[in-house]
């Protein structure tokens, strides 16, 4: 669930701080005529983001076993690599991300009203693909859906209910230092995802050893105790991994982590050469 829950959350409040920048933009450029239009891209982006995790669902759910687990595994592949990309792009982007969407929105009113209705489209469609791809990834090793769905949509209303905030003022968050500790979360999810990808090439033989076990902790660890489901459900941490798994957490998570830590270089501007006499 607390997966699922900061999977919403992070996705959810990057759309609701763009939702937040256009509407804010509208208002204050006393164009309230046009809250309708991105009000229509926003929730086209929704019904398409429900319904890609949807086709996700279904089409899982009609394979073979073999194709089932290499089409789950293509998917946490897909999903490690949208997530990468969202958390590096986020920590770089941040702080430009308003000025940037106000010259696309303003770009767009000259245009006209559907150009409104495909900025904001593709402006939350981005996020919502994604939420979908990572939530149906991060769930494929749970036992149940349930905790999942209620962990995702608590996540979404929360980051809804601080993008209200941010725009009534009411909220006022460090979103480099949010980005930055749940960038770090997620990229501790992504290394799970990423592990069981792995797992599920196994189990459709592209890769071999299935059996080839790295440790057996399951007396220290076990699955069926509730710490034991918090690993697996959250990082996906299981008590008797392959070796295969253990390699590619390892090699997802340490270079991940170190470029995510590591400062920003900083651009130094050359002096300018002094002119001759």
């Amino acid at each position: 669930m607390f997966a699922s829950y900061l999977i919403g959350l992070r996705e959810g409040l990057e759309a609701a701080l763009v939702v937040s920048v256009l509407i804010a933009f509208l208002v204050k450029s006393d164009r309230k005529d046009k809250l309708s239009q991105v009000w229509t891209g926003v929730g086209a982006a929704v019904a398409l983001s429900v319904a890609f995790g949807a086709l996700l669902t279904f089409t899982a759910a009609h394979l073979e076993y073999t194709s089932q687990e290499l089409f789950d595994a293509i998917t946490s592949l897909l999903a490690v690599v949208f997530v990468t990309w969202m958390i590096f792009w986020m920590r770089r982007a941040a702080r430009a991300l308003s000025g940037e969407l106000r010259g696309k929105l303003s770009d767009a009113l000259q245009l006209g009203s559907l150009a409104v209705v495909v900025m904001a489209f593709l402006a939350v469609a981005r996020e919502g693909l994604e939420t979908a791809l990572l939530f149906f990834a991060s769930v494929q090793g749970a036992t149940t859906t349930a905790a999942p769905l209620i962990g995702i949509s608590l996540g979404l209303l929360t980051s809804v209910l601080i993008g209200w905030g941010i725009y009534r003022s009411a909220v006022k968050i460090n979103l480099t230092k949010f980005f930055t500790w749940t960038g770090l979360l997620l990229i501790l999810v992504a290394a799970g995802i990423f592990k069981y990808g792995v797992h599920d090439l196994q189990e459709a033989g592209v890769l071999p050893g299935l059996n080839t076990f790295a440790f057996d902790i399951s007396a220290v660890l076990p699955a069926d105790s509730w710490y034991g489901a918090l690993l697996s459900g959250m990082l996906n941490i299981t008590p008797q991994p392959s070796v295969a798994e253990v390699v590619a957490w390892a090699v997802y998570l340490v270079p991940t982590l170190f470029f995510f830590l590591r400062p920003p270089r900083v651009k130094t501007t050359p002096a300018p050469a002094s002119s001759a006499a």
